[in-house]
């Protein structure tokens, strides 16, 4: 069997300069049952439900429901659930392990400390996609190079270690621009924030619109600097 890092090499080599929709066709025929892709709900996953829709409506799509989303985030998910003849899967939080977390340090504690918020990210999110991740070979998501500084280094194929699975980034080198226009040739429905100044959308307490100029992910978790700015789904630490 071919070691992981042999994989994740041949598997790049292999796609370089396919487009995103023949890179996401092979990995579905050659992972079918064992690939999902995980939504957040962003521009750039609306264009890859789009797109994995096209080629198979059987291929579980799910998101996590944090307990804090904005309203407009919940309505999307109805809209692309009816736009695209799907049942989007739903993970929640361990409601026991959010109580805690609130009662002992607060209902809005990640503005204390990078640590706290970290800990609000783990309950919130990291617990519920481990579980969303039971029985997957492959986890499609929607990283773009030029969304961060944490983001440069990533590839289109990667081995999650964290996670013990292969991680599919299709629009890894799309510039911004193109989410948009596929966006709108293909009348993909969005979140609605977007045209309110939100061009990264998360949790409502830690998402804030951006000025003209700011980095597309400015607007998250705006009180830390920009090298701490992941929630831990992705780039963690070795």
């Amino acid at each position: 069997m071919m070691k992981n890092e042999e994989l994740i090499s041949t598997l790049n080599a292999k796609f370089e300069g396919s487009t995103p929709e023949e890179v996401i066709k092979w990995f579905i025929g050659s992972y079918k049952g064992k690939i999902a892709l995980s939504s957040s709900l962003g521009a750039e996953d609306q264009v890859l439900t789009d797109m994995v829709a096209r080629i198979d409506k059987d291929v579980k799509i799910f998101t996590l429901d944090t307990g804090r989303l904005f309203y407009e985030t919940y309505d999307l998910i109805e809209k692309t659930s009816l736009r695209y003849k799907i049942k989007m899967a739903i993970y929640f939080p361990n409601p026991s392990r959010v109580e805690e977390m609130v009662n002992k340090k607060g209902i809005n504690l990640f503005y204390e400390s990078v640590e706290n918020r970290k800990e609000c990210c783990h309950i919130r999110k990291i617990e519920p996609l481990r579980r969303a991740f039971a029985d997957l070979d492959v986890w499609i998501c929607g990283l773009r190079r030029d969304q961060s500084v944490t983001r440069h280094s990533n590839q289109l194929v990667e081995w999650d270690e964290a996670n013990g699975l292969i991680k599919l980034n299709p629009l890894i080198e799309w510039a911004e621009q193109q989410v948009w226009d596929y966006i709108k040739t293909n009348g993909v429905p969005y979140n609605v924030l977007h045209d309110k100044g939100f061009p990264s959308i998360g949790c409502q307490p830690c998402t804030r619109a951006v000025m003209p100029g700011e980095d597309v992910r400015a607007g998250r978790w705006w009180w830390e600097n920009p090298e701490s700015k992941e929630c831990g789904l992705h780039n963690r630490a070795k």
